[in-house]
């Protein structure tokens, strides 16, 4: 056991939020709260952005019940970001914040890009001789960080699309007569395991199920093809219900459809639209009736069809990771590992942050049946474990009720940065 250092903690959240990310920042102020090591626990306010601010919040004076109360509670509790460190003032500037504050152990709860300015961060600090531990929580429902079995806040996801799944169906099979087609747009930049995950809505003894169709980024996106495919579901079936992944891309691999020619800080495309796009092909092409609906941020915000699975690894995932910095490990990510055993069982390790950073995990092609529209019984062995039992969300007067950390700032001790 390496030597623990005595200082404080930073946990700071970062991305898209999740419907489980607050789980994760729970069990890292749970077990922060443990060591004696750990001086004082801080919060950053939205990512990067608050840290080069010196924006912290202090996390061990919150109450037990709003820390309790952050397990199903959505969203970033802290605030979030999509800031890419780019200038080297940057990078003097964060390391300048944690030598202020006597920050020793930094915990950054995000994705592909999070993870790598994790690392970068790091490394600068072993660079300057800074005496900083620094470990990475998995967040991202998009299941595409790498060296990870799965990730926090996907099973989640899956769990709420696969249950709109079932219930708009039967709205649709009220109202088809083998001519209605209902298109679900759902999120997947580069990688289709959310619209993967809406499979596990298809009950097993009935083949013809919804969803009928599902077309992924990882299968070139052909006109021709999803025509046949809808008019052979429309020849046995009501209707026709297709989830698409926003990330379809065509055989040359452009995006069937972008929701505008911007970018994000990290040079990737705003994409939306493609459930409008197959919506009208198959309403002009077919003269069917057609329907579409994009779920956006509903899919990672409803903590009301969150995973129990979920969340609990979520929790475990930010404990794990105090646990390995004062253990000595640094430059490290969390992550998921599925035992080998008869029955689900999750457990945690540990990756080097340079593995992670900005890789993508696709899809396994094996798991996608020979039609290209529809996923096999390993998928399902994979993905059926992580949506299974149901968070408790505390209801007041009919609606849900969420905590929200209360507004204990850390005195600043810095000149103002400008961004």
């Amino acid at each position: 056991m390496s030597q623990e250092l005595e200082g404080n903690c930073l946990i700071a959240q970062s991305g898209g939020p999740t419907s489980v990310i607050n789980a994760s920042l729970a069990g890292a102020v749970t077990e922060a709260l443990n060591h004696e090591c750990i001086e004082e626990v801080y919060g950053g306010l939205n990512g990067i952005k608050g840290i080069l601010n010196e924006e912290l919040i202090d996390l061990a004076e919150q109450s037990q019940q709003t820390i309790r109360g952050l397990r199903y509670t959505p969203a970033s509790a802290l605030g979030t970001c999509r800031f890419k460190l780019k200038q080297s003032q940057d990078f003097d500037r964060i390391l300048e914040v944690f030598e202020a504050h006597n920050i020793r152990y930094f915990f950054y709860i995000g994705g592909n890009d999070s993870q790598d300015s994790a690392n970068k961060i790091s490394k600068l600090a072993q660079e300057r001789n800074y005496d900083l531990r620094v470990i990475g929580i998995p967040k991202t429902i998009d299941n595409d960080l790498v060296a990870t079995d799965h990730c926090p806040g996907y099973g989640s996801v899956i769990k709420y699309v696969s249950t709109l799944v079932r219930e708009v169906s039967k709205d649709n099979e009220a109202m088809g007569n083998h001519d209605l087609v209902y298109v679900l747009e759902v999120m997947g930049r580069s990688a289709g395991w959310i619209a993967a995950g809406a499979s596990l809505a298809k009950h097993r003894d009935d083949p013809g199920s919804p969803p009928h169709l599902i077309y992924l980024p990882e299968v070139p996106f052909s006109v021709d093809k999803y025509l046949e495919d809808i008019q052979r579901v429309l020849n046995k079936e009501k209707y026709c219900f297709i989830v698409v992944g926003e990330g379809l891309v065509d055989e040359n691999g452009n995006y069937i459809s972008t929701a505008s020619a911007s970018k994000d800080a990290f040079g990737h495309s705003q994409l939306g639209g493609v459930g409008d796009y197959l919506k009208n092909l198959a309403e002009e092409r077919l003269g069917v009736k057609s329907r579409s609906a994009t779920l956006g941020i509903s899919q990672r915000s409803a903590a009301h069809c969150s995973s129990q699975t979920d969340n609990d690894e979520a929790f475990m995932a930010g404990a794990a990771a105090v646990k390995a910095a004062i253990d000595g490990e640094t430059d490290k990510m969390v992550t998921l590992v599925r035992a080998e055993a008869d029955q689900y069982l999750c457990e945690t390790g540990l990756v080097s942050l340079d593995e992670v950073a900005n890789g993508v995990k696709a899809l396994p092609e094996s798991w996608i049946n020979e039609d290209g529209v529809s996923m096999n019984f390993n998928f399902h062995r994979y993905a059926q474990p992580l949506i299974q039992g149901e968070v408790e969300v505390p209801f007041s007067h009919g609606l849900p009720q969420f905590v929200k950390l209360s507004d204990n700032k850390v005195p600043k001790l810095l000149s103002a940065y400008e961004l």
